[in-house]
């Protein structure tokens, strides 16, 4: 894929652009804010991976601009500003996830394949997980060719869990992409959602796609034989 980066920290940017290299992919980064948006808006990319502490254009800035110029790369927020209230943000502006430094590289290659493995021309609109299928145009799932019913929430978090599949997915993760918060009493609703998806998604089924991760949240896929 071809990766925009726009991230003023030298060995920071280095160490992503290697990365990202050794990966297989095409890294254009960029140390400057104001020439990050032009360039963002001028070519096209895959990902754009966007800081928000940067010299001449602040990194919401350059978001909202790439926003209301109706450009849909996903953007990956990488930024020292792990605050709650920054991370809401930049997802209300319009950024597709949020990962606060220090991070994981293996995170970060992680969250950018989902971002970007369902891109392109022949993006196919059905996300499957075994043989659970949900189709991202019509809202419609099923479980091994039998219709599953779900609310709006429900499909919401469940369309959440299945773009995340085969990775750990936290509560906080869960409120802040489906309930754009991360209030106490949203991750409690989380768990309320998750027991009724297993009611209707896996409950009938012996092979549970559902799982928890103890202490940490949410995953799904089969269990490890």
């Amino acid at each position: 894929m071809k990766v925009l980066l726009i991230e003023d920290e030298a060995k920071i940017s280095s160490y992503v652009a290697k990365a990202f290299t050794r990966a297989g992919h095409t890294v254009n980064a960029i140390t400057d804010g104001q020439a990050g948006l032009i360039t963002a808006t001028s070519d096209p990319y895959d990902v754009i991976i966007l800081d928000l502490g940067l010299p001449g254009r602040d990194g919401l800035e350059i978001l909202s601009a790439i926003r209301g110029r109706s450009i849909s790369t996903p953007v990956l927020i990488l930024t020292a500003r792990g605050d709650v209230k920054d991370r809401i943000t930049g997802l209300n502006r319009g950024a597709d996830d949020y990962l606060a430094k220090p991070f994981s590289m293996e995170e970060l290659l992680a969250r950018v394949n989902v971002l970007t493995r369902r891109k392109g021309e022949d993006a196919s609109p059905l996300l499957r997980v075994g043989d659970l299928v949900m189709n991202e145009t019509t809202h419609t799932v099923t479980r091994d060719g039998k219709t599953v019913h779900l609310s709006q929430r429900e499909y919401e978090v469940l369309h959440f869990l299945m773009l995340n599949a085969g990775r750990t997915v936290t509560r906080m993760d869960i409120c802040e992409h489906v309930w754009k918060s991360v209030l106490a009493n949203d991750t409690n609703a989380v768990d309320v959602y998750i027991q009724r998806l297993r009611v209707k998604v896996d409950e009938d089924f012996p092979e549970k796609l559902i799982q928890t991760v103890r202490g940490t949240g949410y995953v799904m896929g089969a269990a490890e034989k």
